[in-house]
């Protein structure tokens, strides 16, 4: 079963995928253009499919006790 059959979402759009990310739009297309984030063209409109967002956000570096004190 796919996302379209079990009535679940597909894609991020730019902004959805923002949103849901904490991100701003300026990171987003940096992360982009480094290759670390694949998007996928529907039209005019860029969308992020459900399983790349969840491949980038697995990729980001864990934080720990360092960045917590920074």
């Amino acid at each position: 079963m796919d996302a379209m059959e079990s009535g679940r979402k597909a894609a991020f759009t730019v902004n959805e995928f923002c949103v849901r990310f904490g991100i701003c739009r300026s990171l987003f297309y940096a992360e982009v253009r480094a290759g670390k984030l694949k998007t996928r063209k529907g039209g005019r409109r860029t969308l992020v499919l459900i399983r790349d967002a969840d491949a980038w956000a697995e990729a980001l570096p864990e934080g720990g006790a360092a960045d917590a004190a920074a």
